[in-house]
């Protein structure tokens, strides 16, 4: 009689027996062991991410309070020493904001400096919106070369205002190009590269004074703000409350715990990688010899920061890259999902370039902390949190299937998680908020804690998966900067127009 495995199976002698279990005994540990390895990672992500945002919120919370008396006894003290500065404005089709942006610069309360903008091919009018405000008068001008840039097609500038304004318009090469070119052609030893979409809150003598302390300073960013909602004249802000947009009162609260927390926390210890493209100082002779911006990234902000330590460590030049958080810069937000989801890929994509090609730093003791701790938490919990957020919670979901683990302790520390972010979003906001006298319509005080609820439980998981797709779709996006939707500076949404972002 033929034998066969089923139910059971048969020995030898002719006795039934339990069919063997070898192949699924195998099976069942390593797949138990691969989902319970994942989810004990993955709560222990979350537990460290809360926790380094905890210690950095508390860290920011103090450092903002002993700043705020600094600042009042510095305004005892007034100075007449001023570091020249030249003030570089890229714009590419910026008609609609790039006055009011040239306005604020002229109503700082400094001294020395000129200011630089360089438009980048445009295709509206900003060029002739500048010359006829500012009765701009065409020169010849030779520029030196010192970074490489595309060609300049015709050069203004005006004398006639409080400082020399100039303006280029070069042939098309994006952003990092354009500033390139304002770095060639700038007369002073500094610089603060900005958007033609932002306005600065008589911030160049807070950014400059870093100088004055240190000048070991080869770079220093600012705090930026989200500008939607607030009401700005000549770059003082007359009036703020939250924005009417539901995207752009998102994106307050996160700028609020991202300037107040890692900023404030890197700062310390020399670590920042990031110093804002909308508002950032840089010794100019130093980023000239580290070989000025990268054309082929989309993070030149990022990538550029990353550099200048790469090179001064390298070089063993003393130095220190700062934060000054009195230092306020306005910057209008997206208040499209469209825009909001063009501007994060382009942001993830850009840290993804800057990570890869500066990819010798991680865990070098050569660079100290930048390369053991700053380099490790931008690739941990900056540049695959998205991936490592969207496999914890589908493998959270596969346990649960197969029975493998209590799953509503787990959910329940998750969610936990989100609210303490909650709590540390709500905390930044208003150390913002009465730390700068910011007053606000009573009723925007709840709305506040409600959309730092909302920010958290559901906001930040759509921005990973925003960043995510940015490294799925690398090829299709690693080229394109996507265009946005800009606004005047008067508080609301109207007077929307598309421009370059």
């Amino acid at each position: 009689m033929r034998r066969t495995f089923s139910a059971i199976c048969w020995t030898a002698d002719g006795w039934p027996t339990r069919p063997p279990q070898r192949e699924e005994a195998q099976a069942l540990p390593t797949l138990e062991t691969i989902v319970q390895s994942v989810n004990a990672f993955f709560l222990a992500y979350m537990l460290v991410y809360s926790s380094v945002l905890f210690l950095s919120v508390i860290v920011g919370v103090t450092q903002i309070a002993r700043r705020t008396e600094q600042v009042k006894m510095r305004n005892s003290f007034k100075h007449e020493y001023y570091v020249p500065i030249s003030i570089l404005v890229p714009a590419h089709n910026e008609e609609l904001t790039v006055v009011d942006t040239v306005l604020s610069l002229l109503s700082q309360n400094y001294k020395l400096y000129e200011i630089i903008v360089v438009d980048d091919g445009s295709t509206d009018a900003t060029a002739q919106t500048l010359i006829d405000y500012f009765g701009m008068e065409e020169i010849r001008r030779p520029v030196r070369r010192r970074v490489p840039c595309r060609d300049a097609e015709r050069i203004w500038e005006t004398q006639a205002w409080k400082v020399p304004i100039t303006l280029i318009r070069k042939v098309n090469g994006g952003k990092a190009d354009a500033l390139n070119m304002g770095i060639n052609a700038s007369r002073f030893p500094y610089f603060i590269a900005m958007d033609a979409d932002s306005v600065l809150d008589d911030a160049l003598e807070s950014i400059a004074k870093t100088v004055l302390e240190d000048d070991r300073t080869v770079a220093c960013g600012g705090l930026v703000r989200i500008a939607n909602g607030a009401v700005l004249k000549d770059g003082k802000l007359v009036s703020y409350r939250l924005p009417k947009n539901f995207w752009a009162r998102l994106q307050v609260m996160e700028y609020d715990r991202s300037f107040l927390a890692s900023r404030m926390f890197f700062d310390m210890f020399n670590g920042n990688l990031i110093i804002s493209g909308a508002f950032g100082l840089f010794k100019k002779e130093t980023v000239i010899q580290a070989g000025g911006y990268d054309t082929n990234t989309l993070g030149e902000d990022m990538e550029l920061v990353v550099r200048l330590h790469e090179y001064c460590r390298a070089n063993r030049i003393p130095y220190v890259i700062k934060y000054a958080s009195d230092a306020v810069c306005w910057s209008q937000a997206p208040s499209r999902l469209g825009d909001l989801r063009k501007q994060r890929r382009r942001w993830h994509i850009g840290m993804f370039q800057s990570i890869v090609k500066h990819r010798q730093l991680f865990l070098n003791p050569k660079y100290g902390l930048v390369g053991s701790f700053s380099f490790l938490y931008y690739i941990l919990f900056e540049l695959f949190s998205p991936l490592i957020q969207i496999v914890g919670l589908a493998f959270v979901a596969l346990a649960y299937h197969l029975g493998m683990a209590n799953v509503p302790f787990m959910l329940g520390y998750y969610l936990w998680s989100l609210l303490f972010g909650a709590v540390l979003s709500i905390a930044a906001f208003f150390t913002r908020v009465f730390t700068y006298r910011t007053k606000l319509p009573p009723g925007d005080y709840l709305r506040a804690v409600l959309v730092c609820i909302v920010e958290n439980f559901g906001y930040r998981q759509l921005i990973s998966l925003f960043g995510l797709s940015g490294l799925i779709g690398y090829r299709k996006y690693s080229k394109s900067w996507g265009r946005i939707q800009r606004t005047r500076f008067t508080g609301d949404d109207a007077d929307q127009k598309e421009a370059g972002a």
